[in-house]
């Protein structure tokens, strides 16, 4: 049974395992792998994960039978309007494709819609193969962007939003 529980300070090192163990194949075939371990470090250090929350990001881990088997981070009221941002949505590669990434969905569209959401967005990288995941969960495509982070990388991502 899938459920998915707040995430508490002591769960940051658990989240690093999941990032680290998601982003080579989610990843390895999109970015170089010195731009995979600059993002890695970039944005899952402890401090960065701390900072996330300062900045209102909330953390959850996902359990499979209580076996911990990915995460989220989400923010409401982003840019303090009426949308959820799902900022982080991963689940290991071996529990993928059992419909885990759309009960996580349904858990952020209940909570937006608790905390008067009239959207969710989310950046995805354009080569992501989630990017039809998420099409299939209504989400839509409605920007492209690149986004400078440092050391001259991109994130080459799509905004997509659902209405709620």
């Amino acid at each position: 049974m899938i459920a998915i529980e707040p995430a508490r300070s002591s769960d940051f090192s658990l989240i690093q395992t999941f990032a680290y163990r998601t982003w080579p194949e989610t990843y390895g075939c999109i970015l170089s792998k010195e731009q995979l371990d600059f993002m890695l470090d970039k944005f899952y250090s402890l401090e960065n994960l701390q900072l996330n929350v300062t900045q209102n990001q909330l953390f959850y881990i996902i359990y499979d039978n209580e076996i911990p088997i990915g995460f989220l981070g989400i923010q409401h009221h982003f840019e303090e309007m009426p949308i959820t941002k799902i900022h982080k949505i991963y689940v290991l590669p071996d529990n993928q494709g059992k419909g885990i990434g759309k009960s996580a969905i349904e858990f952020v569209i209940h909570n937006a819609l608790k905390n008067q959401s009239e959207k969710i967005i989310l950046n995805v990288n354009r080569f992501n193969k989630a990017v039809l995941f998420y099409q299939k969960m209504n989400f839509k495509i409605v920007q492209e962007i690149d986004i400078s982070i440092g050391n001259n990388y991109l994130m080459e991502d799509f905004i997509m939003e659902m209405s709620l």
